[in-house]
């Protein structure tokens, strides 16, 4: 049975219809993307689906019983408790347990405790343990770390959080709280690349259905089975993202073979009905004249839309040197920190590459490209641009706009000689329309800033592009369409992001700034080939730590080096000694673990048996310690 059935459903403001007639139903475990050009009405849709807006026309049927979580693009999180309290909240169920627990033992500690209590006390706790009661916590902290919280923030309070943490935390409470339907407006907006790849992994494994709002090609490829798209109309896709543009792109083709054909039956009957409505067929063509009226009212297909996208050209006026980026013992960060934020490596980023700056939120992947611009003086070593540059920057936060400027008069900066007329031909490349051109920088939504910025970049004729965050706010043609003109730029570019899907279309290296070891990692290859690269890391890593599990006493094993340094007789005893306690303690902790899986009548028993499974596992660690560092010595 499906979680949604949504059945001709429509939103319009007055006369204009923001959508209408979409019926779609949502299974049980589905993984949904919903994309489709900015406006078209997707955060509308999400908000019919969980009650907080009505519908115009239609109707939405939910499974009985359907707990549903909503990330909106704004978290409205506020007040004194933490972070780590606001996470407590999907399990306030679990926590009167553990509070009625605490009270039974305190009631069976009594010389006088009724003997039902510890048939309560055991149902209660085997409820506890089976609800995640002894891992709760654990979960999360690793929730909050996935999301890139650290343990101070976890101790802050949610009206110290800033905007994006606000909706950070949100997510977390989400995920913890585990709905049978989450529903996620842009999930991806604050998150970096070591978040969103958690969150990928996340989702996969989330027990739900899934249905999100995305702009983010890479996370519908790793997250989607499915995708929902609203533009001029309603269709479902079956397949990741990169299914879709392809299923798309030949339902398209298809639609127009259609359309052709049909035009030239259509034509075929007018040439018939002109020759003979006047001769001596003119029955015949009367009753074809009303065959094809009716065809033409009930049939006739509409030639495909296609949604607006970004017609942009990047072109360098003159050709660069050969040596375009070189680095000798730089450091990177400001002089008042005292230390720096991150140390690069020697490199060289030769003419026609593209350098990709990867990393954590607030590692310093901006704070290099100013470096790298001379707009912050490098703490220590130099950074040397090449010959016959012309640099173009496109700023994250678009500092380079004059907010009180109109479009017309921004674009005049950048090209003075530009014609009015000529000037309202270029932004309606980049999507500006009618008196769209006379609106102030300052009105702008960041998208709208986005595409501005981007047609002043492509008037620069700059040979060198520095990019931060190029993608950000722009929908996924705009995208597509931005991509593929990087992709065929005759220049170098440097480019921050942490869109993954343009990163592996561009990159020829990988700059990783890595804060915590203050350094920056250079790979030359391409995202896709870093990542493989990253994973074999881990799964090495994980090997060495197997290694080192199977050479425990468990194993009754001794280290490599064990064996090859001659180890003196009083040492061979007294690890002889240590392996046989720590097997003793071992077969006890068993022993007692099976007496607690059915425990005594006897409340004291139950209590004393507690106390010795405590006092045994230090006893444990305690000789394992002992046998770990002898093994070292010998």
């Amino acid at each position: 049975m499906p979680l949604l059935t949504i059945e001709r459903l429509g939103k319009s403001f007055g006369a204009v219809d923001l959508f209408t007639d979409i019926t779609v139903s949502l299974p049980e475990k589905a993984r949904v993307g919903l994309v489709g050009p900015n406006g078209v009405g997707k955060t509308t849709l999400l908000r019919i689906i969980i009650g907080e807006e009505d519908a115009s026309t239609g109707s939405v049927f939910r499974a009985r019983g359907l707990r549903t979580g909503y990330l909106p693009q704004e978290a409205n999180l506020d007040g004194e408790q933490t972070l780590w309290q606001e996470c407590l909240k999907p399990f306030e169920n679990l926590l009167a347990r553990q509070k009625e627990l605490h009270r039974l033992e305190e009631a069976m500690s009594k010389p006088d405790a009724p003997v039902d209590l510890l048939d309560s006390y055991g149902r209660l706790q085997h409820e506890y343990e089976v609800a995640g009661g002894y891992i709760y916590e654990t979960w999360i902290h690793q929730t909050l770390t996935g999301l890139g919280f650290s343990d101070e923030d976890a101790r802050r309070p949610l009206n110290q959080l800033s905007g994006g943490q606000k909706t950070r935390a949100l997510l977390a409470r989400l995920l913890l709280s585990q709905p049978d339907l989450l529903l996620l407006d842009e999930p991806n907006n604050h998150l970096d690349i070591a978040a969103l790849e958690w969150l990928e992994n996340t989702l996969k494994d989330f027990s739900g259905a899934v249905l999100v709002i995305s702009h983010d090609r890479f996370f519908l490829d790793q997250v989607a089975d499915t995708i929902w798209e609203m533009d001029n109309g309603f269709e479902t896709y079956h397949g990741n993202y990169s299914a879709y543009q392809q299923q798309r792109e030949e339902r398209r083709i298809r639609l127009l073979k259609e359309v052709e054909a049909q035009q030239e039956f259509i034509q075929k009957e007018q040439e018939y009905i002109r020759r003979n409505m006047a001769g001596q067929n003119t029955r015949q063509a009367q009753g074809r004249l009303k065959r094809l009226e009716r065809f033409l009212e009930e049939k006739k297909l509409d030639r495909p839309m296609t949604s607006d996208a970004l017609h942009l050209r990047l072109t360098p006026t003159n050709r660069s040197g050969d040596l375009v980026i070189k680095t000798t013992g730089l450091s990177v960060g400001y002089a008042d920190e005292g230390r720096p934020l991150f140390v690069v490596p020697d490199l060289i980023l030769l003419r026609g590459e593209c350098a990709a700056v990867i990393g954590p939120n607030g590692a310093g992947k901006t704070t290099l490209l100013k470096t790298l611009l001379g707009q912050l003086a490098p703490l220590a070593g130099e950074a040397e641009m090449g010959a016959s540059l012309k640099i173009g920057y496109f700023a994250q936060a678009h500092e380079g706009l004059n907010p009180n400027n109109t479009l017309i008069e921004e674009i005049n900066r950048s090209a003075p000689k530009m014609l009015p007329g000529e000037v309202r031909d270029y932004l309606a490349k980049f999507l500006f329309t009618g008196d769209d051109v006379f609106k102030q920088v300052s009105l702008l939504s960041g998208g709208e800033r986005g595409r501005l910025a981007l047609a002043c970049l492509a008037l620069s004729g700059a040979n060198l592009l520095l990019l931060d965050e190029p993608t950000n706010h722009l929908d996924l043609s705009s995208q597509d369409a931005l991509q593929e003109v990087l992709q065929d730029f005759d220049g170098t570019i440097l480019l921050v992001s942490h869109d993954r899907y343009l990163i592996d279309a561009l990159a020829t290296q990988i700059w990783d700034v890595l804060p915590d070891e203050r350094v920056m990692k250079v790979f030359p290859g391409t995202y896709s080939e870093y990542a493989a690269f990253r994973r074999q890391e881990k799964e090495n890593i994980n090997k060495i730590e197997t290694g080192k599990k199977a050479a425990s006493p468990a194993a009754n094993t001794l280290s490599p080096k064990a064996k090859s340094s001659r180890p003196s007789h009083k040492q061979q005893e007294t690890m002889k000694r240590l392996e046989a306690r720590i097997s003793d303690l071992e077969k006890e902790l068993d022993a007692i673990s099976r007496q607690l899986e059915n425990p005594p009548v006897d409340s004291q028993k139950v209590l004393d048996l507690g106390n010795r499974f405590n006092q045994i596992q230090k006893e444990l660690e305690d000789q394992m310690q002992k046998w770990e560092t002898l093994s070292t010595e010998m």
